[in-house]
């Protein structure tokens, strides 16, 4: 089965924040599940904004399907007395105010957050799935958060993982890093407040800045999605899913945790299937089987 999880994003940090890091992010084109078995799908929810300047943004919640695919959460993003990024999916960017790292992202799943090196007042982006944070710096100010990855595994193409943008020092001309395509929120500045990544897209917090808006934002929840050839599948279960097809395929997505089980569509008597002929079914869309115990990459029973 074609499977995406995306793990919660990070929470933005405080005072000349970080932007968090967006959730982990994972697809697997042919991944493995066994039929008869109800997996408890995970959603993660996105990390706290910190609204002190001695915490850090949280770090988002773990998405997964089961133990079959599991994403880590998105990194907080540092704040000016607590100054370095997260590690998570995608690493929290480091803040301002003092020197600040980034935090490192997951092999697979994410990229680092942006570091601010100086004592000036930019934070740092928080790391995208496709990108790493950017810096923040006294050339290129605040940082933006890292872009995330299109998937078109609902038919059409959509970005998500995207990492917040760092917050910038509340003063005249000061905008805040722009959050990075693919959900994640903007960094706070004299523009305005810090902004929530988007639902669904595990995108990272922006960071708050260093005046009236201090606090950083919330990361965006997680989803996953399973899309499978619909002849060859019957659905069990799929607790709070929505269910839509595209083609000849069915796919369902969970923007809240729930349950799915299914059961693999093989008839002894068939004999022909996409046209070619078949011996017992001991070979189906192309994959040779023993007794058709494996179908389209899923181990049956």
């Amino acid at each position: 089965m074609r499977v995406l999880v995306i793990a919660g994003g990070g929470g933005g940090g405080s005072d000349r924040g970080g932007g968090g890091g967006a959730g982990g992010y994972q697809e697997d084109a042919t991944l493995t599940l066994t039929e008869s078995t109800n997996y408890t799908i995970t959603i993660g929810a996105g990390g706290v904004g910190s609204s002190s300047d001695a915490a850090k943004g949280s770090n988002g919640n773990d998405s997964s399907i089961g133990a079959a695919l599991v994403s880590t959460a998105g990194g907080g993003g540092g704040s000016s007395g607590n100054e370095d990024g997260s590690a998570g999916g995608s690493g929290g960017g480091g803040a301002g105010d003092s020197p600040g790292d980034g935090g490192a992202g997951s092999v697979g799943q994410g990229n680092d957050g942006g570091t601010n090196a100086t004592t000036e007042s930019y934070g740092a982006g928080g790391g995208g799935k496709n990108a790493a944070g950017s810096d923040g710096d006294v050339g290129t100010g605040n940082g933006a958060g890292g872009t995330g990855l299109a998937s078109d595994i609902t038919g059409s193409s959509v970005t998500r993982g995207g990492g917040g943008g760092g917050g910038y020092a509340n003063s005249v001309g000061n905008v805040g890093g722009a959050g990075g395509n693919g959900g994640g929120g903007k960094g706070a500045g004299n523009d305005g407040g810090s902004t929530a990544g988007t639902a669904n897209t595990g995108g990272g917090g922006g960071g708050g800045d260093g005046g009236g808006s201090r606090n950083g934002a919330a990361g965006g929840s997680g989803v996953v999605i399973v899309r499978f050839p619909t002849a060859a599948i019957t659905v069990v279960t799929s607790t709070n899913a929505s269910s839509a097809t595209t083609g000849s395929d069915t796919y369902l997505t969970w923007n809240t945790s729930g349950a799915f089980e299914f059961t693999v569509n093989v008839t002894s008597d068939i004999k022909t299937f996409d046209g070619v002929a078949q011996a017992d079914i001991k070979t189906f869309m192309g994959v040779t089987n023993a007794n058709a115990k494996t179908v389209i990459g899923v181990a049956n029973a």
